[in-house]
């Protein structure tokens, strides 16, 4: 018992004496975004931390970018690649965050609890239409991206995909979180419509 208490001692000790490294630019905050196993409400609204501070910071030095930049050309691209990325990121949370509190169907059975249901839509709604403010912003990144022609960085193969998707319509979050906004409001209408002296 004596060794390992004193095992927990220096282990606690060294622990305290690590030193942390200050985080300035976009590519540090974004390294401290991360996917969950099993993503909680908390969990998101970290990311969702870590993205908005990641939108708000510079970039660092083309030296220390997340791709191989060897010109102003790439380094241009690579930046609206990015900020592209970091905007569809926040959009992906804010969908996950609202799925958490949105009730997909409003069953009889759940007409006792009727006031919390609503509660519960309106906190995924404002999640919902969160993720739709990002994705204007989204759209202009991918288009001047894809405004460089002829340029291509393999390093960051997905954000390229991305971007091209979004040009291609492929990938439209706009009808995507119109179409979850619809459904909300016709399942709110149903929890509106329920009677809970009636159950």
């Amino acid at each position: 018992m004596k060794r390992f208490s004193a095992f927990l001692v220096i282990l606690l000790a060294s622990a305290m004496a690590l030193p942390g490294y200050p985080v300035y630019f976009k590519e540090q905050y974004y390294k401290l975004y991360h996917a969950h196993y099993v993503q909680y409400p908390d969990d998101t609204i970290e990311n969702i931390y870590w993205l908005e501070r990641a939108i708000a910071a510079d970039f660092c030095n083309p030296l220390y970018a997340l791709s191989k930049i060897e010109d102003k050309r790439q380094w241009e691209r690579y930046r609206y690649l990015f900020n592209m990325h970091l905007e569809l990121k926040m959009i992906e949370q804010h969908l996950y965050l609202g799925s958490k509190f949105d009730k997909r169907v409003a069953y009889f059975y759940n007409a006792p609890w009727k006031r919390e249901n609503l509660e519960s839509l309106a906190t995924a709604e404002t999640a919902y239409k969160a993720a739709l403010s990002y994705w204007a912003s989204a759209k202009e990144w991918a288009a001047k991206a894809e405004g460089i022609r002829f340029l291509y960085l393999p390093d960051v193969q997905f954000w390229e995909d991305e971007a091209f998707r979004i040009m291609d319509g492929q990938l439209d979050y706009g009808r995507i979180i119109g179409r979850e906004l619809e459904r909300l409001a016709k399942v709110r209408s149903d929890f509106e419509a329920m009677d809970e002296a009636s159950y």
